[in-house]
């Protein structure tokens, strides 16, 4: 998925009120961008970092700047824009560059399901089962090289692996995605500490049939794509 317009540096500021970022503008302008994250971004939104942002000349938009990434000025960089792994892995869906998911060429999005629930994608395909996938975005890192989800706790994460596993129950295939929108990862775990219910909801979802993938991301100021399958501790 390329950005739409291109990205421009910039630092951070603060972040605050969770979606509003004040960042100086290489040209000394202090601007106020839209953060659409409304987690915890821990490690990602501290005084002084390098970020990108997307510039917008929309007149219905009142926040002229969206901030899309973090760059760790290492070669790596973070994706924090919590909308973006939908249409990250929308792309590699119907481009069948999932491979445990290849087999599925209908590809819907938001398909109403289960109590008040909408799937991120329904898959479809004439001799398979229906395929209902969710997708977290996963930007936690607290020890080198390992990504964690969730960041905060998540009633709403916990709602959705119920959900799953009663689509498992009705004979349908269930899967929980998670996308790491950072490239200085290579492992991913479960963050039993911050949210030990989530975590236990979990260990049910997958004895009951749940899958579990999870993808790394390629990541710079131009676009971001999926990557390859991550080791899971």
């Amino acid at each position: 998925m390329e950005f739409s317009t291109p990205l421009i540096p910039a630092t951070l500021i603060r972040r605050y009120k969770r979606f509003l970022a004040d960042c100086l503008l290489p040209d000394g302008r202090e601007i106020t961008a839209h953060c659409p994250n409304p987690g915890s971004m821990t490690g990602l939104a501290e005084a002084g970092m390098r970020v990108w942002l997307e510039p917008n000349d929309d007149p219905r938009k009142k926040l002229k700047y969206g901030w899309r990434l973090v760059d760790h000025e290492n070669g790596h960089f973070s994706g924090i824009d919590t909308s973006i792994p939908n249409r990250v892995l929308r792309c590699a869906l119907e481009d069948q560059k999932i491979t445990e998911l290849a087999d599925y060429k209908t590809v819907q999005p938001e398909v109403k399901y289960g109590e008040n629930s909408r799937i991120d994608f329904l898959l479809t395909q004439p001799g398979f089962p229906k395929c209902y996938v969710e997708v977290k975005s996963v930007t936690l890192m607290r020890q080198p090289g390992v990504a964690e989800f969730p960041d905060t706790v998540t009633k709403r994460g916990t709602k959705h692996l119920e959900e799953l596993t009663r689509m498992v129950e009705q004979g349908h295939r269930a899967v929980m995605l998670y996308l790491v929108q950072r490239t200085d990862c290579d492992r991913f775990k479960l963050a039993v500490d911050i949210d030990p219910a989530y975590a236990q909801a979990f260990d049910n979802a997958q004895k009951r049939g749940v899958e579990r993938l999870v993808y790394a991301t390629r990541i710079n100021p131009h676009e971001i794509t999926v990557a390859a399958p991550l080791m899971v501790v």
